[in-house]
C-alpha cells in the first residue's frame, strides 16, 4: 500500500511538472499566436474588409442583418500580415478572418466552374443580402482583378481591400 501511494505520488508529480509550464492549445490557436510576427526582413501585405456601400443603402439590406454593418463600414481596418511563399488573396483573407474571429463562409475551388474559391459571406453579410446585385468583391492595389481570390498570387507590399457591393461593383467605381 505504501509503495503504491509512493508510485502514485511520483506520477502525479511528473504530470504536474509537465503541465505546469506547458500551455495546451489547439492547432488554430498555435498558428494564430504566430500570425503577426513581423520582422524587418518579412515580406508583408495589407488587407482590410469594408461594407461602406451598405451605409448609404441600408434599406436594401435585410433588417435582421443590419446589426452586422459597423457604424463606419469597416469590418477589418487595414492590417499587415506576413507574406508566405505562394500566398494568394484567399490565404491572406482566411488568415485575417481567423485571427480576428470574423465569420466567413466560402465555396471551395472544386465546387464551381471557375476553379477558384468563392467568398460567399463575411461577417454574416452574404451575396444577395442587399439585393440581387450584392456580394463581395476584392481589389489589389486599386485594381479589381478579373479572376478568383485563390488564383491571385500576392507580392510584397500589396494592398487588398474586400468590399461589399450592392450594384455589381458599379457603386465602387468598377466597370466591367
Amino acid at each position: 500500500m505504501r509503495k503504491d501511494l509512493l508510485i502514485l505520488s511520483f506520477v502525479v508529480l511528473i504530470i504536474a511538472v509537465l503541465f505546469s509550464g506547458t500551455k495546451i492549445q489547439s492547432v488554430d490557436e498555435y498558428y494564430l499566436t504566430h500570425i503577426d510576427e513581423i520582422t524587418e526582413d518579412s515580406e508583408t501585405v495589407f488587407i482590410s474588409i469594408r461594407s461602406d456601400t451598405l451605409l448609404d443603402n441600408i434599406g436594401k439590406l435585410k433588417p435582421e442583418l443590419r446589426t452586422y454593418v459597423p457604424s463606419n463600414g469597416v469590418i477589418l481596418p487595414e492590417s499587415e500580415y506576413v507574406l508566405r511563399s505562394g500566398d494568394t488573396v484567399f490565404e491572406i483573407l482566411h488568415r485575417a478572418v481567423r485571427h480576428n474571429r470574423i465569420q466567413m463562409e466560402f465555396q471551395g475551388a472544386d465546387k464551381n466552374i471557375y476553379s477558384s474559391v468563392y467568398v460567399q459571406g463575411i461577417n454574416y453579410l452574404y451575396e444577395f443580402s442587399a439585393g440581387s446585385l450584392s456580394g463581395w468583391m476584392y481589389e489589389v492595389n486599386g485594381v479589381f482583378p478579373n479572376y478568383g481570390v485563390s488564383k491571385y498570387n500576392l507580392k510584397d507590399g500589396d494592398h487588398i481591400i474586400f468590399h461589399y457591393t450592392v450594384d455589381l461593383g458599379r457603386d465602387l467605381g468598377h466597370s466591367f
